[in-house]
């Protein structure tokens, strides 16, 4: 029972990276991990996860938790500071999974090297370059379609900040 609450705690929250908390909810020998505030006949507990350390508190006051995206959708606005920091943090994560790629490239390259070593193999065999290539090309296509996500982001940013400074800007010119 234990390892499959875990196991769905530990899906519930790696699908939301970008949740700032995740609600425990007791109620009797039940326990429900939730994104949003417990119902009222649970008792609630929040977890945080920052930098590696978990952080667990007893709150049971709610919180009404709004997503962003659902914000936009339901045409109701944000600040451009919290859409700033969002897009932040959102280049900042796909640059964090680019380095965690070029990682995962190097280790499938040493074991395909280790298998071409036991197998016997030259380095200029074919089969070795041409899986060593499908390794290379498989992990360039994720690197590239992230970095063409970060690229669409950095120009929103820019332009939320060009349109931000033209609004201070006339601001302070003489009337």
């Amino acid at each position: 029972m234990v390892k499959i609450l875990v196991i769905t705690f530990i899906a519930l929250y790696g699908s939301t990276a970008s949740a700032s908390s995740i609600y425990k909810c007791i109620k009797d020998n039940k326990i429900v991990f939730s994104q949003e505030s417990c119902p009222e006949e649970y008792r609630q507990h929040e977890i945080k996860y920052s930098l590696g350390i978990t952080t667990e508190t007893d709150s049971d006051k709610r919180k009404e938790y709004q997503d962003p995206l659902q914000a936009l959708l339901n045409r109701s606005t944000i600040s451009q500071e919290k859409l700033l920091q969002l897009i932040s943090s959102e280049i900042y994560r796909l640059n964090q999974e680019n380095s965690y790629f070029e990682i995962l490239r190097a280790s499938e390259a040493q074991k395909l090297e280790r298998k071409r070593y036991w197998e016997k193999l030259d380095k200029e065999d074919p089969g070795h370059i041409a899986a060593l290539a499908e390794m290379n090309s498989y992990f360039d296509d994720l690197i590239v379609n992230n970095q063409s996500s970060i690229d669409i982001l950095q120009q929103h940013q820019t332009r939320i900040n060009s349109a931000q400074n033209d609004i201070d800007n006339s601001d302070s010119s003489p009337h």
